[in-house]
């Protein structure tokens, strides 16, 4: 599961678009539900007046797993049954009028999902990353009974579930972990939420800085897993703790090992009950495998499959904004295989389609950069700085800044970096990262 993380910004702008690259139009894709946007004002007085949960998507323009979501499971027909007993509120993170609900609400990637209970305010149910319609459904089952106070017996399973779920919404990462851990040993065989407990809990182990617990714990409940949607989440986040464990921590090189090999298993054979966006980020994570361990040839065919099932799901989606899904991860795989030049008709089309987006032209102008076509980049990077907003402007500035080094104009390179320092300044708290402007001005002094 290669979520979109949306504190680390320092190592998004390090990367340039291209870790977590600007997405589709500002406002989410079309469904069945109800969705109101940017106001947890009026979502909060028509769930009160309703008495019922508050269902929130936050996600960003350009997380591609937003995106995947937008496309291909809150569109399903059998969630509008759902319509009426929530209120669905979307939190376009981007924006500046959000920055209170950040504050609020602990963001730690995207997306984010919560149930929120209306009377208090406070989050039943936090889900981070990816899900597929039918354990969305059982996300949605679980924060309604997790706002209704319905629990089992004290010390219970359910009730250890519901004590993790409410520490983890609040971003209590360690002790979410502990409660999850205690739940997950007491699993009957075949509980229904053991999936969604053991991600839950890999995620709380990852942030509260323990990569080695979570990986073993994936290592653990993988086999249990294998056959389910989780399987690809699983062993994705597995691997990426393990290559987070210290190199000389002493089992680290089997850890790893045993994790790259339940990741092959899940890529072995099509699955289609995972979600295409999880199945690219395990790809991913193989691909940061080989490359520490210096394996360019298989790094290399990892790649040219990785890119191939790309643009198969591309072509099979059914419409332009499914189709738009897979353009980050497609250009990541293109730059990595030193061929920019396959992205370019993706992202025209792309733009041609969205055309108020800032991420096409914001790609293309990575793709440009990478064929050394500086005035091409530069024009495309005009275009999506005109669109653009919020944190994520910065990091095409940062590009810009890169471009105009690359064509030899130091003074336009270092204008760029002033102004997306000035912006990086200026951002309200809850998007303000004091990382980022370090680094920035840091790379200012360098220049």
């Amino acid at each position: 599961m290669r979520l979109s993380r949306s504190i680390p910004l320092l190592a998004l702008l390090a990367a340039g678009p291209l870790a977590a690259p600007p997405k589709m139009s500002a406002a989410p894709a079309q469904t069945r539900l109800p969705f109101i946007e940017n106001d947890y004002s009026s979502a909060l007085a028509k769930a009160r007046a309703r008495g019922v949960p508050i269902f929130v998507e936050a996600w960003a323009p350009w997380c591609h797993t937003c995106r995947s979501m937008q496309a291909f499971v809150l569109t399903d027909p059998s969630l509008a049954k759902r319509a009426d007993q929530f209120v669905w509120l979307a939190i376009d993170t981007e924006r500046a009028e959000n920055a209170p609900f950040k504050q609020k609400y602990p963001i730690d990637a995207l997306p984010t999902f919560f149930v929120l209970d209306a009377k208090s305010e406070s989050a039943a149910l936090r889900w981070v990353g990816g899900a597929s319609v039918a354990q969305l459904q059982k996300i949605l089952d679980d924060g309604r009974r997790g706002v209704g106070g319905a629990s089992g017996s004290a010390g219970g399973i359910e009730e250890l579930l519901d004590r993790a779920d409410r520490l983890y919404a609040k971003n209590d990462n360690a002790r979410a972990a502990a409660l999850y851990g205690q739940a997950l040993e007491r699993a009957p065989a075949g509980w229904p939420k053991y999936g969604r407990a053991l991600e839950s809990l890999l995620f709380a182990l990852d942030a509260s800085g323990d990569p080695e617990r979570c990986a073993r714990a994936a290592l653990a409940a993988y086999p249990r897993l294998r056959k389910k949607p989780s399987a690809a989440n699983v062993a994705g986040s597995g691997l990426g703790c393990a290559l987070s464990v210290p190199a000389d921590r002493a089992g680290r090189g089997d850890l790893v090992s045993a994790l790259r090999s339940d990741a092959l298993d899940v890529l072995a054979a099509p699955r289609p009950d995972i979600a295409a966006d999880d199945l690219s980020g395990l790809y991913q994570a193989l691909e940061e495998e080989r490359e520490r361990a210096g394996d360019a040839a298989e790094r290399t065919a990892l790649l040219e499959r990785h890119a191939a099932f790309l643009e198969k799901e591309a072509a099979r989606a059914r419409t332009p904004a499914g189709r738009a899904v897979f353009d980050s991860h497609r250009l990541g795989a293109y730059l990595d295989l030193g061929q920019p030049q396959r992205a370019i008709p993706m992202l025209e089309q792309s733009e041609r389609d969205f055309p108020g987006d800032y991420n096409p032209p914001a790609r293309l102008a990575s793709a440009y950069r990478a064929m050394k076509k500086w005035d091409d980049a530069a024009a495309a990077s005009d275009r999506a700085l005109a669109k653009g907003y919020g944190p994520r402007k910065i990091g095409i500035l940062q590009v810009r800044a890169d471009i105009e080094a690359g064509r030899g104009d130091t003074t336009a390179s270092r204008r760029a970096l002033e102004e997306a320092l000035r912006i990086a300044e200026a951002m309200p708290e809850g998007q303000r990262s004091d990382r980022t402007i370090a680094a920035l001005k840091k790379k200012l002094e360098g220049s």
